[in-house]
């Protein structure tokens, strides 16, 4: 689908962690690298796979998502893969269940 997230059609503001920003980033549902939760340069590409993945490009599924990634994830998802598959399969199943 080819969805595209940009840091101003985010919900919130997160901190950018420049040392990083030109660092490798979601490479996929398997990456084993760990996620930072408070890097704008990791959470973007996240987003966007993710909405991907969703084939979905709504702002309010996508602020869905980023309420469910600040109050729910569990702090022990560290990888990429492991917030790509909670974030992706929570989505889908708030999707099902939409009016």
């Amino acid at each position: 689908m080819g969805i595209t997230v940009h840091p101003s059609d985010l919900k919130y503001r997160y901190p950018k962690v420049t040392e990083q920003k030109y660092e490798a980033k979601f490479a996929g549902p398997g990456d084993p690298s760990p996620f930072n939760r408070d890097d704008l340069y990791d959470i973007v590409p996240m987003l966007t796979a993710v909405m991907d993945e969703l084939q979905c490009d709504d702002a309010d599924t996508m602020h869905f998502l980023e309420d469910l990634m600040n109050r729910d994830l569990p702090r022990f998802l560290e990888s990429r893969g492991e917030v790509f598959a909670f974030l992706a399969g929570c989505g889908r199943e708030m999707l099902q269940h939409r009016p």
